[in-house]
């Protein structure tokens, strides 16, 4: 018979066919004469599903464990101090998003790098001076040759101890948390494992997203947003790099010679027992003053920060987003409603953890008693709302909260209003008031031995800064109170160059009598007339809600 290879290849496919569906009859068979052991096998492999899963699951679970406290571990470890020429340097490993390198030079700002991308972001912050050798620095220009050759290699030095503590750190930190989690050491090596290799991957994307061309495109805030301009042409400086670090040398240099100016400041000088108060003022939205409050309060180590209000401009909804801010300040932040602030913006700046709202309440903060009030009026819009009260009826609007405060019995350390106007009705119920307002910094002894001071604009006034021929200056200013008095003993009077921050100036005062008598002065027993108020004969709370003819119109306030 001839080879047929077609049949050959039909009969195959037949029998194929053929093969399962006589096991599986032969299975249902087997399955029906002995149906335990069938239940037995499908348990068995029910099960065996499951353990691989829960073996995985497992796995996973120790490997999310040991990168999450690797992670913390490296954030834990990542710092030192390290010396950098005169001064000490603390090199800090962050979270972040975007990495890069930030240099904070307080109060001066800070300088933005996009060295690199990652999870983790550097930041170095100049922690002092050393007195010693700043002055050998200042006294001898040969010095700096010694300090160029220096700086590269502390930096250097401070960079690795800081990087292999957060490697030690890292490990040891995903080994402990799986062994104390799981209590098993198998796991724990697992998560060892799993440590090492998210530095290992964070280190690699370190390594490859490293931009050398950083250094010739920084960012700069605060102070130094000038910098480019004193610097020059970034990219003639990167391409010169030896002339780049003889300024680096000299930029050393110059920051001592700062610190030693502020050391020879009047002859107060602060100590352990004295309270320190930021005090600023109308800020009017301007996102800058953020970083000089933030950079002051931290150089001056302020034991609070008060705002005498005008934070926002119009006091919006949009706006209430600006005071979101005031939780990076990590301070208590004390703070009265102005005319440009809405009862909104009151509500939006006391949702921040370390704020507190004061209105018509008298509370201690820091070992000093504030009492503060609201601005009466909310007149965000000159053209729109009214404007058109006199500096006599927000006296008159003082004389009442000041009677009933009388009346109260307290007396508190320091009294905030927002209008020095109305301020001055609390003259001889305490030893200082705080206000804002005029954009303009202003101080005097009222003849009951009250001190008004007067805040200028934190803010530059915003956008009402560019109405003059020259910008207003961003104004703030550090109290120092003695602690077991409570009584002012000077303060520090800051002055920024205007919006372009391109000069600043310090100076420093002291209270001539700290500890004299107040006189406390009568209380006033009626409103007084008002020339420049169409509302001459009503309280506050009567002022009606209407725009006066253009006949009836009087000066504006300023703020």
């Amino acid at each position: 018979m001839p080879f047929r290879p077609t049949a050959l290849a039909a009969r195959i496919t037949a029998l194929a066919h053929r093969l399962p569906r006589a096991a599986s009859a032969r299975a249902e068979a087997l399955a029906a004469r002995f149906p335990r052991a069938a239940s037995a096998a499908r348990r068995g492999g029910a099960a065996g599903t499951r353990a691989a899963r829960s073996r995985w699951t497992r796995i996973a679970l120790t490997v999310v464990i040991g990168l999450a406290g690797g992670y913390v571990g490296l954030l834990v470890g990542g710092r030192t101090v390290t010396p950098v020429g005169p001064a000490n340097v603390q090199l800090v490993l962050h979270p972040s998003l975007h990495g890069g390198t930030t240099l904070e030079l307080p109060p001066l700002g800070a300088v933005h790098l996009d060295t690199h991308s990652g999870p983790v972001s550097v930041e170095a912050h100049l922690t002092d001076v050393r007195p010693d050798q700043a002055q050998k620095l200042i006294e001898d220009d040969s010095q700096l040759d010694r300090v160029t050759d220096q700086i590269a290699d502390q930096i250097r030095h401070g960079v690795t101890v800081m990087l292999v503590r957060a490697a030690v750190l890292a490990l040891a930190f995903g080994f402990l948390a799986a062994l104390v989690l799981f209590r098993s050491w198998r796991r724990a090596f697992v998560a060892l494992g799993s440590s090492a290799a998210g530095l290992v991957a964070v280190a690699l994307i370190a390594w490859t997203t490293f931009n050398p061309d950083s250094i010739a495109e920084p960012r700069y805030t605060g102070l130094l947003a000038n910098a480019p301009q004193v610097v020059g042409d970034a990219e003639t400086v990167f391409t010169r790099f030896s002339t780049y670090r003889a300024n680096l040398a000299r930029l050393v240099g110059n920051a001592s010679k700062l610190y030693a100016a502020t050391s020879t400041l009047p002859t107060y000088e602060p100590d352990p027992s004295t309270i320190r108060v930021l005090h600023v003022s109308d800020i009017h939205l301007n996102p800058t003053a953020w970083n000089v409050i933030k950079s002051v309060s931290t150089q001056f180590h302020a034991t609070f920060i008060i705002d005498t209000g005008d934070l926002m401009d119009h006091g919006s909804k949009p706006e209430d987003k600006f005071a979101d801010s005031i939780s990076g300040l990590k301070i208590p932040y004390v703070y009265i409603r102005g005319n440009h602030d809405s009862k909104n913006t009151q509500k939006a700046v006391a949702r921040q953890k370390n704020a507190i709202v004061l209105d018509g309440q008298t509370r201690e903060v820091g070992g000093l008693r504030l009492y503060g009030v609201g601005d009466p009026r909310y007149t965000p819009d000159k053209s729109t709302r009214d404007d058109f009260v006199g500096s006599d009826q927000i006296r008159a609007e003082g004389d009442v909260l000041a009677d009933r405060l009388r009346k109260s019995g307290t007396t508190p350390d320091i009294v905030l209003t927002h209008d020095p106007s109305e301020g001055e009705a609390f003259s001889g119920l305490t030893p200082l008031i705080l206000s804002g307002h005029l954009h303009a910094r202003q101080t005097k002894l009222l003849p009951t031995g009250t001190r008004l001071f007067v805040q200028g604009s934190t803010g530059g006034a915003g956008l009402r800064g560019l109405e003059h021929e020259q910008p207003t200056p961003i104004e703030l200013s550090v109290l120092y109170f003695n602690r077991a008095s409570h009584r002012l003993q000077g303060w520090d009077d800051l002055q920024l160059g205007g919006l372009g921050l391109t000069s600043a100036k310090i100076e420093r005062h002291l209270e001539p009598d700290p500890d004299r008598a107040i006189k406390p002065q009568p209380p006033a027993t009626a409103p007084p007339a008002s020339p420049t108020s169409p509302f001459p004969s009503k309280f506050p709370s009567d002022w009606p809600s209407r725009t006066p003819t253009p006949a009836e119109s009087p000066t504006r306030s300023r703020g």
